[in-house]
């Protein structure tokens, strides 16, 4: 093999690239190291393994390890981790078995992903404390609330994680709090979503600490409570939700640039420094369609779609990655939430523009036809240029239309241009004006 695709991590971006290079380029041999034992796996359904609606753990499985070798012809190889680069050399080392030995490469993709952020609090080494990141977590979770029926649950970081862990932990009756130091939880969707939500979930009796520090996690063997200043609240099991970082070490340490944002720096095509070297997935920086800045989203579609499109560049077809609107959607019992593009005022006037927004209450049926709901739908544009810059969308059903404003954000529409929109109606679908052309429609008198 004197010049094979070799790939750093075998989950979305490093999969989808090599089974993309093998599809584009049959002979060429394509190599993936991944240290753990999964590969391609749904990590965005973890909290609902939790909660029981995946019955299996395996069923989170996109590609089977034996199928990528069998029926796709990729010499996958789990349980070997790749602890060095040599640019110079195109080497990489790795270790396996208690064994080393060194692979060389024609091409390089680094798709180390990112992982949970540990705090730094007293505690965390109890039994029953958990941070939620990978599919051996998950199992052990699982395997937790199965083994000790916990009766009290605190979930530290009211973002996606504490969001579906709430409602996967109040399923398997636990007594659920969430903490978090900021004044609301979902922080990147925007205040008018976020105050739906909580008040959602206290209706649902999860209990809200906001503007709450935790301090540690106190108990003998296993967890027994949850400290925060001058208070101590009782906690059978803890979920720390924090955040992500992004595994850049191996990179930073082979001399490959680090962007601002702390993940791996990369032009169009998810090339680093060195143009034999790519870095996509959870562990890469991808241009914010708003702003045209270098951002660190990590979702899982910006990583499947930044590998595929990196093996049809090593392959011959040079493919640019794609950039990313921060696109999400998240939920929360009985509601649905989801976001796009830049929401928060700050954030917009730091990137140069004069944000005007509106937010709505509509309902998403024709008021005659039965089962509308309220759709609460918060609209961001740019005053100067009248180009689309976010949105939030909260309710019980119809936030999937966040892709059509995603759309909108992506391909740089005005506000007048999202309202001429010809969306589709039918009174079991949508009134005739659309909640999404709505918004459109009062955010364009606003600027008029």
């Amino acid at each position: 093999m004197t010049d094979p695709f070799v790939i750093v991590g075998g989950d979305a971006a490093g999969m989808s690239a090599a089974s993309k290079a093998k599809r584009e380029a049959p002979d060429r041999d394509v190599l993936v190291f991944e240290k753990g034992e999964w590969v391609s796996y749904a990590g965005c359904g973890m909290p609902y393994y939790v909660k029981g609606d995946v019955e299996n753990l395996e069923d989170l499985v996109s590609v089977t390890a034996e199928e990528f070798r069998e029926q796709r012809d990729v010499d996958l190889r789990t349980g070997h981790e790749v602890v060095a680069i040599d640019p110079e050399a195109k080497t990489v080392t790795v270790e396996a078995d208690g064994e080393r030995f060194e692979q060389s490469y024609g091409d390089l993709l680094i798709g180390t992903g990112a992982r949970a952020i540990v705090p730094p609090f007293d505690g965390m080494d109890l039994e029953g404390v958990f941070t939620l990141r990978s599919m051996d977590q998950a199992d052990a979770i699982e395997d937790y609330v199965s083994a000790h029926e916990p009766a009290t649950a605190a979930i530290v970081g009211g973002g996606y994680v504490g969001v579906e862990m709430a409602e996967a932990l109040d399923e398997r009756g636990v007594d659920v709090s969430i903490f978090e130091m900021l004044p609301q939880t979902l922080q990147p969707f925007g205040e008018e979503t976020a105050r739906v939500v909580e008040e959602h979930l206290r209706e649902q009796g999860v209990d809200l600490h906001l503007e709450t520090a935790v301090q540690g996690f106190a108990g003998s063997d296993h967890v027994e409570s949850v400290e925060v200043e001058d208070d101590s609240m009782s906690a059978d099991l803890v979920i720390v939700g924090v955040g992500v970082a992004p595994n850049v070490e191996l990179a930073e340490a082979a001399g490959i640039e680090i962007g601002e944002t702390g993940a791996i720096a990369t032009d169009e095509y998810g090339c680093t420094n060195d143009e034999d070297v790519y870095a996509a997935g959870d562990c890469a920086e991808a241009e914010n369609v708003v702003t045209g800045e270098p951002d660190h989203v990590p979702l899982a579609l910006t990583a499947n779609r930044a590998g595929r499109a990196i093996g049809s560049t090593v392959s011959g077809d040079p493919t640019a990655t794609g950039g990313t609107a921060g696109t999400a959607i998240v939920k929360a019992f009985e509601l649905g939430a989801a976001r796009t593009g830049i929401i928060d005022d700050e954030r917009a006037r730091e990137a140069g523009f004069d944000p005007v927004s509106v937010t709505i209450d509509t309902e998403t049926r024709p008021h005659y036809y039965p089962g509308a709901t309220e759709l609460t739908v918060t609209l961001v544009a740019d005053q100067g240029s009248n180009r689309v810059l976010g949105a939030s969308l909260v309710g019980p059903e119809g936030t999937k239309r966040i892709d059509t404003v995603a759309t909108a954000v992506s391909s740089g529409l005005t506000v007048s241009e999202l309202q001429n929109l010809d969306l589709a109606y039918a009174p079991p679908f949508s009134p005739v004006w659309d909640p999404i052309l709505t918004a459109a429609k009062v955010l364009q008198g606003n600027l008029e």
